[in-house]
């Protein structure tokens, strides 16, 4: 996993209130990390996912959903 993405990934298990501003506007917070296209792509992915996932679940759901991303 790319140091960009790793650094969002740690912020957001450890942050709630950042995953909800990630949520909220997305691309003011990626443009803060060094992401290629295809890490982009993933994150925006697993943040429609997280749309229908109860927000106390919600950044264990974003973590696994990077996590199987990357790993395939």
């Amino acid at each position: 996993m790319a140091q960009g993405l790793k650094e969002l990934v740690g912020r957001v298990m450890i942050d709630p209130e950042f995953l909800a501003e990630l949520q909220r506007s997305p691309d003011a917070l990626l443009a803060q990390y060094q992401l290629t296209d295809a890490e982009r792509a993933t994150i925006q992915q697993a943040l429609d996912r997280l749309a229908k996932t109860p927000a106390g679940l919600r950044r264990h759901e974003f973590h696994n959903a990077l996590i199987r991303r990357v790993a395939t």
